[in-house]
């Protein structure tokens, strides 16, 4: 038989979902419309009713205690539920559902935007607002509702699913390798500027030259805002580019960028395009554009866009 004693107040429970999900009570506050104090009282009136501490309080910060965490992920679980059928209920029938999606420029540009009228044509009734940034937007917080990410994924605090996996190659204008300046070996690429974007964590570099025995110690790496400047000073003649695949396809068919080594590229199973959502299960839309995304993939892919 289930438990008889009381649940705690409901407002307790919202102030430390909110303050759980931001790990922050001054971010909770705001959230909630009412002051730091009174979701610190909330909390403590829980953490008392509990007996058992939810939170440690550090100088400028709060974290999680191990029972906090379980308690968490039980509590999410349920505003979620609430949230999902206050949502269902609200909506009149073919009301349009609006998902906020983090992506970076790039792949909003390069692969996304093209294929947007085949999504609106197979989901009339879900907009899509894009949120492009080179920082990775909190998902988990709730600051979107999904995000497109690049990596190797493993992202903690939320759930990712592979999209497609990227074939990485070193390219550039024609007009850098034309004649006897083609490089044979990867260290010619040493001659000319290595162009990267920024990134807290870069990686293609650094990876394809340990596949290839490339020392980097001596490369004159030029590190760009975005992934779209990169391909721009690549196609002027700035420097060598890791070429994503994905994105560059139109500028290989047309020879407007060529493999600087032609042969030597890396495909990882790992590295590649992720969708990623917070923790636990997916509202029918997110779920119906990660099935789209998905398929978008597999087509890309068998049209030799990969």
């Amino acid at each position: 038989m289930r438990s008889t004693r009381s649940l705690p107040a409901l407002v307790s429970l919202r102030a430390f979902e909110a303050a759980a999900r931001r790990l922050s009570f001054s971010q909770a506050a705001q959230e909630l419309f009412v002051t730091q104090s009174a979701v610190s009282h909330h909390i403590q009136r829980l953490e008392s009713e509990l007996g058992v501490a939810l939170f440690e309080r550090r100088t400028r910060a709060v974290a999680l205690t191990a029972a906090g965490q379980a308690y968490y992920d039980h509590v999410h679980a349920a505003f979620e539920l609430l949230r999902r059928g206050t949502d269902e209920i609200r909506a009149p029938s073919g009301a349009r559902h609006t998902l906020r999606i983090g992506l970076l420029a790039s792949f909003a540009t390069r692969w996304l935007a093209p294929r947007l009228p085949a999504f609106a044509a197979a989901h009339p009734d879900i907009e899509l607002q894009l949120q492009p940034d080179i920082e990775l937007a909190d998902v988990a917080g709730g600051e979107v509702d999904a995000a497109i990410r690049y990596g190797r994924g493993g992202w903690p605090g939320v759930q990712s699913v592979l999209l497609m996996t990227e074939r990485l190659s070193v390219v550039c204008a024609p007009s850098l390798i034309a004649g006897r300046k083609r490089p044979r070996t990867p260290a010619d690429l040493l001659r000319h500027p290595l162009l990267a974007s920024h990134t807290k964590r870069p990686f293609e570099w650094d990876a394809w030259a340990r596949r290839h025995g490339l020392d980097l110690g001596r490369a004159r790496t030029v590190r760009l805002h975005d992934y779209n400047i990169v391909v721009e000073a690549a196609l002027a003649g700035q420097g060598f580019a890791m070429g994503r695949h994905r994105l560059i396809g139109p500028q290989l068919a047309s020879g407007a960028l060529v493999p600087a080594l032609p042969g030597a590229a890396l495909e990882d199973p790992h590295i590649g395009w992720w969708f990623v959502t917070p923790r636990g299960a997916l509202s029918q839309p997110v779920q119906s554009l990660r099935d789209w995304l998905a398929q978008m993939a597999a087509a890309s892919g068998e049209n030799g866009t990969h």
